[in-house]
């Protein structure tokens, strides 16, 4: 528990220093300290009966900071840790808290404007006993909003809160955890606040034009609304380099927040080791990544005997391959050319090939989906749908594609994670194949080409939803039906649309016969993921293509030429049509 308090405090000051936390400050520089500076003490006397002062009776300093400041430390932990358990629970939309959220914020920024409409506001709650506090009054409901509608960058501490909110393997190490982090974040922010109310005492201005202030700290809260609402925040915190970086990396590195919620172990640690240098582009030869960790979690399989279950242990004695892929990432589309063609090669000498199927989008769940994608990629090896997350947890993989090389006695020997360098690995597979069985007589390594994109000016991958999207030419894409206007000539690797589209939070969706993306791409091949039942009418270059679109989501090929490019692809989709991303080689 020390431990865990340790942690979970370093991570919540890290967080509360952190780039995510700066659009916050004004309005708890403002609305929790300088709106709870003290009044000029000479103003207030005591006097005797002949009207003389006696004493100067020096107000009480206002808690109004620290009711701010734990109202968001309260709200911000319990959304956080029970906010996705709860919603999926119920049948409303999941980023419903952060509407009532924004919807409270205006409200209460108005009220602090026009008093008369803060007593309307307050009118429904006059049933609650109450006594006068001043400047307090409202500072935790502030504060409690504010957690509700802000998100702080999710360093390892906050992410293991979240997945374990969101799973909901909530214990008691975790509930440590998580009040320890939000004691940790309100610091620094209790420390702007008070010194916002010292700043305020101070300068007397602040404390001559108290209503002043209030109404500038209104607009300060309602600025913060709007700024959330279209994602202005985003933008500011793009543009601020994360200083904490290396600090969260430091508390993240060798596992120490799993460690200390007890889910690492020696294996983990390996494992983690291994990851890192494959993530960090380093060709490592054979490894010692710890014993392979058993799959798990697995909802179905297919390509097997009677679609029963394929365990590691069960296939002790041979060369595993474990192969992480989601169906419509393009990536995995190309390296499982190369996996399937050592599957070929290799099957008869003692090689074995697992496909994890672990989504990306929701309908990637969909057990006919991912075997209608296999077909289509012709994976004959067998594929474990891994839908809740429980071997793709187990390997700490967060990567498609990533590949685990198992040896014979099933130790984990390397980590490839992304695509390319496919002959190295052939060769510590064949490697392997040798070690395991002295007489074996291996074929001739495969010949598959590396379509491995490797211009650094390809543009990259780019999502068409409202939760995900990073190239849109205006920002963020609002969520809900709306009609688009052409925004003419667009910036280099960006996207724009015109006509009426349905924006939600995986996919756009056409909704009249003039819906359209623009794109300025830099790349030789151009892919993009739809869905349903239509055309796609692609036009590049003065020529145009039409393309049938049928059935679940698929990757369409819209531009195919011998060497990357910068051009731009106009693509109208016929009504009804859904567009995830587009991703390119």
């Amino acid at each position: 528990m020390i431990t865990l308090l340790f942690i979970g405090l370093v991570g919540g000051l890290i967080t509360g220093i952190s780039p995510c936390i700066l659009p916050v400050l004004p309005v708890i520089f403002l609305s929790g300290g300088a709106q709870a500076a003290r009044p000029e003490p000479d103003n207030v006397r005591a006097v005797d009966s002949r009207n003389r002062p006696i004493a100067v009776i020096r107000p009480k300093r206002s808690a109004r900071p620290f009711l701010v400041v734990a109202g968001l430390a309260l709200s911000f932990s319990i959304f956080t840790l029970l906010g996705t358990l709860v919603l999926n629970a119920l049948p409303v939309p999941e980023d419903i808290i952060r509407w009532i959220g924004l919807v409270a914020l205006v409200l209460v920024g108005v009220g602090m404007i026009v008093p008369k409409f803060e007593a309307i506001l307050e009118k429904p709650f006059s049933w609650i006993p109450q006594r006068a506090v001043g400047t307090d009054h409202g500072g935790f409901l502030l504060g409690l909003i504010l957690g509700a509608v802000y998100v702080p960058c999710a360093g390892p501490v906050l992410a293991a809160i979240t997945v374990a909110g969101a799973t909901g393997k909530i214990g008691g190490e975790t509930i440590v955890l998580t009040i320890a982090f939000a004691v940790g974040t309100a610091v620094p922010l209790l420390i702007f606040a008070l010194a916002g109310r010292g700043v305020a005492e101070r300068v007397k201005a602040f404390r001559v034009h108290q209503r002043a202030i209030r109404i500038v700290a209104g607009a300060v809260v309602i600025g913060l609304a709007v700024a959330l609402t279209f994602n202005v925040t985003d933008a500011i915190q793009k543009a601020i380099p994360d200083y904490t970086a290396a600090l969260n990396t430091s508390l993240e590195g060798g596992g120490t927040v799993a460690k200390a919620l007890g889910t690492s172990t020696q294996v983990s640690q390996l494992l983690t080791q291994c990851e890192t240098s494959a993530a960090q582009g380093l060709t490592t030869g054979l490894e010692n990544c710890g014993k392979a960790p058993a799959i798990t979690g697995i909802s179905s399989w297919f390509n097997t005997a009677n679609d029963e279950p394929v365990t590691l242990a069960s296939l002790k004695g041979k060369v595993v391959l474990l192969d992480f892929w989601a169906y419509s990432c393009i990536n995995c589309q190309r390296a499982i050319t190369h996996v399937d063609a050592w599957y070929s090669a290799y099957k008869d000498a003692g090689f074995e090939v697992i496909g994890v199927h672990t989504p990306e989008y929701a309908f990637e769940h969909v057990a006919d989906n991912v075997k209608a994608g296999a077909a289509r990629l012709g994976i004959q090896y067998p594929v474990a749908l891994d839908n809740d997350y429980g071997t793709w947890d187990a390997y700490n993989n967060e990567s498609w594609p990533a590949d685990y090389l198992i040896d014979a006695t099933g130790t984990v020997r390397n980590v490839t994670i992304g695509e390319g360098n496919y002959g190295h690995l052939e060769t510590l597979i064949r490697s392997l194949l040798t070690s395991a069985d002295k007489s074996a007589t291996l074929p001739a390594q495969t010949s598959v080409p590396d379509t491995t994109p490797t211009d650094p000016s390809q543009t990259p991958e780019s999502y068409l939803d409202s939760q995900r999207e990073t190239n849109y030419v205006n920002g963020q894409l609002p969520t809900g039906t709306a009609a688009f206007s052409d925004t003419g000539t667009l910036p280099n690797d960006s996207f724009g649309l015109t006509g009426t589209w349905t924006i939600g939070d995986e996919s756009i969706t056409a909704a009249s016969g003039s819906s359209t993306i623009r794109l300025n791409y830099m790349a030789s091949n151009v892919y993009l993921d739809v869905s349903g039942t239509g055309t796609i009418t692609a036009t590049v270059d003065g020529k145009t293509t039409t393309y049938p679109v049928s059935g679940a989501p698929n990757i369409y090929t819209l531009v195919s030429v011998p060497t990357a490019q910068r051009g731009t692809l106009t693509a109208t989709l016929s009504p009804g049509l859904s567009a995830y991303s587009f991703t390119f080689g």
